[in-house]
């Protein structure tokens, strides 16, 4: 007779506690909740699916009790592995994607109470009814939870800054033997009673604990908007045309994207309807998409803001800050930075490295780390993109799926080690900007990160969750 596993029994009480079909274990039907978004996926003993926070609490109490370990996932976009299970069989999932029910919008606190489920488009959908909106903008189309899981920053952190910055509470289960729910809410902007325990889950991947609802500080739709891709006299002309900006448009300025020619050209190599919009001239070595938005409703105000920007565009230009621009239609300047991350897959097995450093130091930092590149890879394709409005960027790399050595996953690691550790050590910068940890990244935390800080980090976590049960973002 063969003896049941935790696994086992595991199933057998979740399923008696959330109801059969909240309990998945067909190969067939977990393989999405299986497989990663970037590098590879893993297997899971049983993907459970609870509807509401107690059934999320039950499945934390019950696996507690069997040694099981819980991998929260939401929507599985994550680039860092930390949503996914290993490969032994033996861990489980929890979903949360059918926890996206009751969105309630409080247009008076300017707030929305919203399920970890809940997807940022559906936030927004919902948002945009009551003329407001959740403005961290992605590539993807996360959950809440997952968002404030990994502290996402996004396209417009220069503005609305990260998810950190708009979470006003949470409702989280504890990872311990009576899966207790927390209650961090109240949707207040302002309040010190004690230690502001919401900072513990969020940017820490699940590790404490399970994220069930958010509340959130929202703001007015934007109704006027102009877009500009523009093109730096050079790689140092980008911080002061940064600067300008800043001071042109103030609060008006929404992002400050830069972009290599290099991912632009693999946009327009593998994305269908994307073009130059500098054409018949080439793909510029750099570009940065401008972006201002206001909120006001005059019917003028589109206008003004597009003539503020095409002046500003006249007084770089003729300042030789800037070589040429163009203000097409948002969407397309959009589609282009938007598209990156999927070209950059159709052109090679991609080496994402999502960084962080002070806005003054990126350029440097980027060329030291393109001349390692150049000098010790030349085969890579260094495809940087991302927020250098807030010192953030995805310096990726692209391992050519023609025209290369066969790929090497030793060799692939060993370059993400060098220019991890020159980005420490010599910049001071962060090797996770807003992508997490997980498997990815988790090594790099040990060599690269104070002992002191890790043991707190630990000790921390052993308080909260009495001996590791959730997630694999950081350990």
């Amino acid at each position: 007779m063969t003896t049941p596993t935790p696994a086992t029994r595991c199933i057998e009480e979740l399923r008696a506690a959330l109801g059969a079909e909240a309990v998945v274990t067909d190969d067939s039907e977990m393989t999405r909740y299986q497989t990663a978004a970037r590098y590879d996926g893993g297997k899971a003993a049983f993907v459970a699916r609870p509807r509401d926070i107690d059934g999320v609490s039950a499945a934390v109490a019950i696996c507690r009790r069997h040694g099981v370990t819980l991998i929260p996932q939401g929507a599985n976009t994550g680039l860092v592995g930390a949503g996914v299970p290993d490969a032994t069989g033996s861990q489980g999932i929890l979903s949360l994607d059918r926890l996206a029910r009751e969105i309630e919008v409080d247009t008076a606190n300017r707030s929305v109470s919203v399920p970890a489920g809940v997807l940022l488009s559906t936030l927004n959908e919902e948002l945009g009814r009551h003329g407001l909106a959740y403005p961290i903008d992605l590539g993807a189309d996360p959950s809440i939870g997952g968002m404030v899981a990994t502290n996402t920053g996004g396209a417009r952190f220069i503005r609305y800054g990260d998810v950190r910055r708009s979470v006003l509470g949470l409702e989280v289960v504890l990872a311990d033997e009576a899966g207790t729910i927390l209650d961090l809410g109240g949707g207040l902007r302002k309040n010190n009673v004690g230690l502001d325990l919401k900072q513990l889950f969020i940017g820490t991947g699940g590790a404490y604990g399970v994220v069930t609802r958010v509340d959130l500080e929202v703001q007015p739709l934007p109704r006027q908007s102009a877009t500009a891709l523009v093109v730096p006299e050079s790689r140092g002309a980008v911080m002061p045309l940064l600067l300008a900006a800043e001071a042109a448009f103030g609060s008006d300025l929404t992002s400050f994207e830069g972009m290599s020619g290099e991912a632009i050209a693999c946009v327009f190599r593998h994305i269908p309807d994307t073009r130059n919009p500098f054409a018949p001239e080439p793909v510029p070595d750099y570009a940065v998409l401008i972006e201002l938005t206001r909120s006001t409703g005059e019917a003028e105000a589109q206008d003004r803001l597009a003539a503020h920007l095409g002046d500003f565009l006249e007084q770089q230009l003729e300042a030789g800050a800037i070589v040429n621009g163009v203000t097409d239609h948002p969407a397309s300047l959009w589609k282009i930075r938007h598209s990156i991350s999927e070209a950059l897959r159709e052109e090679g097995k991609v080496i994402g490295l999502d960084i962080s450093a002070r806005r003054g130091d990126l350029e440097y930092f980027r060329a030291e780390a393109k001349a390692l590149v150049a000098r010790d890879y030349p085969w890579l394709l260094v495809c940087d993109f991302g927020h250098c409005g807030d010192g953030g960027d995805h310096f990726n790399l692209v391992w050519p799926h023609r025209d290369a050595p066969a790929y090497d996953a030793g060799v692939a690691g060993l370059v993400r080690k060098r220019l991890y550790e020159m980005l420490v050590d010599r910049f001071g910068g962060s090797f996770s900007a807003e992508h997490g940890i997980g498997p990815a990244n988790r090594a790099y935390r040990k060599s690269l990160l104070a002992p002191a800080r890790l043991d707190l980090e630990a000790r921390l976590g052993d308080l909260l969750t009495q001996g590791k049960l959730l997630g694999r973002a950081f350990g």
